[in-house]
Parts: structure tokens; C-alpha cells; sequence
């Protein structure tokens, strides 16, 4: 039974440490945040539990667990190092993690308005993320892979959803340059994988935290550099390819194109929230048409 199948509440999260990690039994125990995979409660201080509340989250938060920690030393930004595993058990038949605490307000409630800064400290994240992975670095069928690999459901967005005020034959012109662009000829590079406006925190105007790295993956950065138009203002782009260290435009050009997989992502979870239906998140889609925007305009 995952967190989306029972109720989860503080008697049973002091259970589960009780009986696992006792030294931690006694932390003050914040509000559940439900995140797409996993259910988060603050746990003293300095660490949060993740429960998972999807049939896939388990596998994300072990692949977490077992990469994550030597990632982190290397990052210039914080985030939710694991700390603990949790067993499954007769409280709560999945694993679990004690992670870090990352403070701060997702960038899809609070956005980024120092430009400049914002830009440098993602480059600097993802310069220092961005190195070639090990043969047994985990694998992704969604992320860090060819373009081709999303082409017919993108095409079948383009076809069906509602994009507002954005045409579809200029979203699909700035796809199509990404299908186009070169491939990604040198080794895998870690990645990632999932850098939306929900997985960052923002404090102060900008990027102070990286969080879900569920899709932790190797592969193509274009995946990863797509975030220079999901969570940067407008017309931050420029500087952050320039502190990055490229001016590779087939690299570019596929960031762009994996930026409209993503936004297209975003509008149809936040148009399921406008609506009400489950699994719908209404910032999402505003976060998703500001990223559009940002990205038909650097076109």
C-alpha cells in the first residue's frame, strides 16, 4: 500500500520511524506537500520524509537513494540528498527515504525574477551536473533520448489540444528544427531529466534549490537545457547558453524542442486542473504558457 491508497498522518509516520529510525522519532513533524509521485512531510529542521503515492515512485525514490548521494557533494545548489531508507513493513508495504530539506517555494507558485543571477546559478547546476555518467548510470525511456522517440505524441498534441493563444504551426516549427538539429554524438551525461518549475525552489527572486530527481537518467543534456526557457524570466536564455559554455546551436535547437514537450506536458495537467479532474495542477499550466511564450519568442 502506497500513500495513495491509505491515509497517511503523523501516527503513522511516527510509527514507521519508531520502528526504523528511532533517533528520529521525536522530530516535529510538518504538513503533507503531495507532489506528482510522492508525498512529502517536513521533519524537524534540516530533513523531510518522501513516501511514494504511485505505483512507480518506489523505483524512483530507490534510484534516488542509490545514486543521489554522490551526485550532490559535486552541485553548486542544494537539495534532497537521502539521508535514510525506510523497509517496507506492516505499516507502509513500500519504501521510503528521509531526504534534506530544500528550502524554499516552487518555481511554479513563486518565479524567478532575478534574471541574471537565476541564469548563472542554473548553468553552474547543470556545468557541474552535466558529466559523462558510468555504464551503469540508470537508463530513462522518456528522458535524454532522441527527439524522434516523442515525435508522434507531440504531433498528436499539436493536433488536439487547446494552445490558447499560441498557434500550432509555430510551436510546431520550433519542434520540428529540434527533430532536424544534429544528434548528441559524445557519451551520456547525467542528467536530471525533469527540470519543470515544480522541481526547483525559488527564494529572494531565484534558483536556490534543485529537488525530484526521479528521473535521474544519462543521455542527451538538450533534456536538461530546456529549463533555460521553463524556469528563467523572459530573454534570460542568451546568458544562461553563455555562462553554460555553448553556443552549440544543434544543442540548442534540440533544448528548444524538448522546452515544447515540456510545456505541452504542462498545459494539459494544468487545463486538468482547471477543470478539476485528478492529477490536475492549475500553476502548472500557467507556468506552461509562460514558458511557451519564452520559447516562440526566442525563435
Amino acid at each position: 500500500m502506497e500513500s495513495g491508497d491509505i491515509s497517511v498522518d503523523e501516527d503513522l509516520l511516527r510509527s514507521l520511524l519508531r520502528e526504523q529510525h528511532p533517533d528520529l522519532a521525536n522530530l516535529d513533524l510538518g504538513p503533507a506537500v503531495r507532489g506528482w509521485d510522492n508525498e512529502l512531510w517536513r521533519l524537524g529542521e534540516e530533513l523531510a520524509i518522501r513516501l511514494p503515492r504511485t505505483p512507480r515512485a518506489p523505483g524512483l525514490l530507490l534510484k534516488e537513494h542509490r545514486w543521489l548521494p554522490a551526485l550532490a557533494p559535486l552541485l553548486p545548489l542544494p537539495v534532497p540528498t537521502p539521508h535514510r531508507l525506510g523497509r517496507p513493513s506492516a505499516h507502509f508495504s513500500a519504501p521510503w527515504t528521509v531526504v534534506a530539506w530544500v528550502p524554499g517555494d516552487p518555481a511554479d507558485r513563486v518565479p524567478v525574477t532575478r534574471a541574471d543571477h537565476a541564469a548563472d546559478a542554473l548553468a553552474d547546476f547543470l556545468r557541474a551536473l552535466h558529466r559523462p555518467a558510468p555504464a551503469d548510470a540508470p537508463a530513462n525511456p522518456d528522458r535524454g533520448v532522441p527527439l524522434a522517440a516523442h515525435a508522434a505524441g507531440v504531433d498528436k498534441a499539436l493536433r488536439t489540444m487547446d494552445l490558447g493563444e499560441f498557434a500550432a504551426d509555430d510551436v510546431r516549427r520550433v519542434w520540428e528544427a529540434g527533430l532536424a538539429a544534429a544528434a548528441w554524438q559524445e557519451p551520456p551525461l547525467w542528467l536530471h531529466g525533469d527540470l519543470h518549475p515544480a522541481n526547483v525552489v525559488v527564494a529572494d527572486g531565484t534558483l536556490t534549490g534543485v529537488i525530484d530527481f526521479g528521473e535521474l537518467c544519462a543521455g542527451d543534456p538538450a533534456t536538461d537545457l530546456a529549463a533555460a526557457w521553463l524556469l528563467l524570466p523572459d530573454g534570460a536564455a542568451p546568458r544562461f547558453f553563455k555562462s553554460y559554455g555553448t553556443d552549440d546551436q544543434p544543442l540548442i535547437q534540440r533544448a528548444r524542442a524538448w522546452a515544447v514537450r515540456s510545456t505541452l506536458g504542462l498545459l494539459a495537467i494544468g487545463q486538468a486542473g482547471d477543470k478539476g479532474l485528478p492529477g490536475g495542477k492549475p500553476t502548472w499550466g500557467t507556468a506552461g504558457r509562460a514558458a511557451l511564450r519564452r520559447v516562440l519568442a526566442d525563435g
